[in-house]
């Protein structure tokens, strides 16, 4: 079950450009949706998943996201701030000795998942097989995606692993954000700035790159029209 991953890391430092004027004085990650702040919902999911310690990386407006994790209880936090943005794979290798050679959750904390009848990071723990995945991406259908209007990232094959989409027009999933990792993914990795892509590929090489398709809602908050249509989404699916 979901409780054998204890461990997690939430991205928390990106500035939200697109979210402006709005990010200028609100971090992105305490934006509400639906009256609750995305952070609160990640860290909310994982606690009842059973993780009892998350890292939160942090840097844009750092201050008020680490005034309100100081009145969280659960999961016990951890801050890892950054002077520098070190994207999504440099946040995370910084943070890497936290999590002591075992498997982590990791989340942005920029997306809002809604779970199908059995929660996400339940059923990405029941599938994770750490003697043949380095990394499990949790991955939404891109027609089921609310604020989203890209192309989509990857396919997924018959036996689970994932294939970018490369020059197709297309692909049916996108990253939806949510994913479990192993610590050995971020051995010899560059060190400063550098996106977790990097190592997806290092993964997709080696044969150990997996996805989970997502059977319950996503929505994607990456401008104030997405914005507005996860408040309308959240309202027609009782979020």
């Amino acid at each position: 079950m979901a409780g054998r991953i204890e461990r997690a890391m939430v991205l928390a430092a990106g500035r939200g450009v697109r979210l402006r004027p709005l990010t200028d004085h609100l971090p992105k990650p305490l934006v509400p949706i639906g009256g609750i702040a995305m952070l609160d919902r990640a860290l909310d999911a994982l606690a009842r998943a059973g993780v009892s310690q998350a890292v939160v990386n942090v840097h844009h407006l750092a201050l008020q996201i680490e005034a309100r994790l100081a009145t969280r209880e659960k999961p016990a936090i951890s801050i890892s701030r950054e002077d520098e943005l070190l994207e999504t794979g440099g946040g995370i290798a910084k943070a890497i000795s936290h999590f002591d050679d075992e498997p982590f959750f990791a989340a942005n904390a920029d997306i809002v998942w809604l779970d199908g009848k059995t929660p996400a990071l339940a059923r990405l723990a029941e599938a994770w097989d750490g003697g043949r995945m380095d990394a499990l991406l949790l991955v939404q259908p891109v027609a089921r995606a609310v604020g989203y209007d890209g192309v989509g990232d990857f396919t997924l094959t018959g036996d689970g692993r994932l294939e970018r989409r490369g020059s197709a027009p297309s692909a049916p999933f996108v990253f939806a954000g949510v994913q479990i990792l192993h610590p050995r993914l971020f051995e010899n990795a560059p060190s400063g700035a550098f996106s977790l892509n990097l190592l997806y590929d290092r993964a997709h090489a080696a044969g150990r790159l997996f996805g989970l398709a997502h059977d319950g809602g996503w929505l994607h908050v990456g401008t104030m029209d997405g914005l507005a249509a996860a408040e309308r989404a959240l309202v027609g699916q009782g979020g």
